[in-house]
């Protein structure tokens, strides 16, 4: 199952493969232009045409989980992360749209000093496999813009928690109903899945949803701006 959200909509599609061939076949970021915020899976990349948001709230869980190994790093950048998260709500809070250069040039900074230090923890061992630890470090350091970019555009999220609580039911049925015997009963749960939860987010009762839909008078949200 694969799935597509923002505040106002939600898109649900079942598919056999997991990469690109599913994406695609779900049509939205073949043609997307916005920032897709997500957790930073590989087949993502190949999608050019919109900028990327990395999830932090993943990176936190995985520099716990660094962290738990003897590395300094690690705290130092969650810290950095979340001070910055605790930064952009009070600048939304005072009725601004942006942190101010000083701000901004601090956290550049700051940010590539823990970089430097989790470079010092993690020296280069040759041809020897590489640490969780120092594959996380050397994957915020390729994207950092990535990684900072809900603290230079107030409009991408911290993490993709909107997604993560989209697909909760979707789970709670596969956990209690398990799997679906046919794709297309698969399909049409997702698709009725998919109005249900747009409706929600637009304040439309679930019930009077499901009574247009049967009348064959479903609720339809306003078409994108050209």
């Amino acid at each position: 199952m694969h799935s597509a959200s923002t505040a106002a909509l939600t898109r649900y599609t079942a598919h056999t493969r997991r990469g690109c061939d599913a994406i695609d076949a779900a049509g939205v970021l073949p043609a997307f232009t916005g920032v897709a915020v997500h957790d930073g899976w590989a087949p993502y990349r190949n999608y050019a045409g919109c900028d990327h948001g990395l999830c932090n709230v993943h990176h936190l869980r995985e520099l716990a989980g660094a962290a738990e190994h003897g590395h300094t790093w690690p705290l130092a950048m969650s810290c950095l992360l979340l001070d910055t998260k605790d930064a952009v709500q009070q600048a939304r809070a005072a009725g601004t749209d942006q942190l101010d250069l000083d701000a901004l040039d601090e956290l550049e900074t700051s940010f590539q000093t823990i970089i430097a230090l989790g470079h010092e923890q993690h020296p280069p061992r040759g041809t020897g496999k590489r640490t969780k630890a120092h594959n996380l470090l050397l994957r915020l350091e390729r994207h950092q813009p990535d990684v900072l970019r809900f603290a230079h555009d107030f409009r991408v999220p911290f993490s993709n928690n909107q997604a993560e609580q989209d697909i909760r039911m979707v789970k709670l049925q596969q956990k209690i109903s398990g799997c679906w015997r046919t794709p297309h009963g698969a399909e049409r749960f997702l698709a009725i899945r998919s109005y249900l939860s747009t409706t929600r987010k637009n304040g439309l009762d679930a019930l009077d949803a499901l009574a247009r839909l049967t009348a064959g008078q479903p609720w339809l949200p306003a078409p994108s701006p050209t």
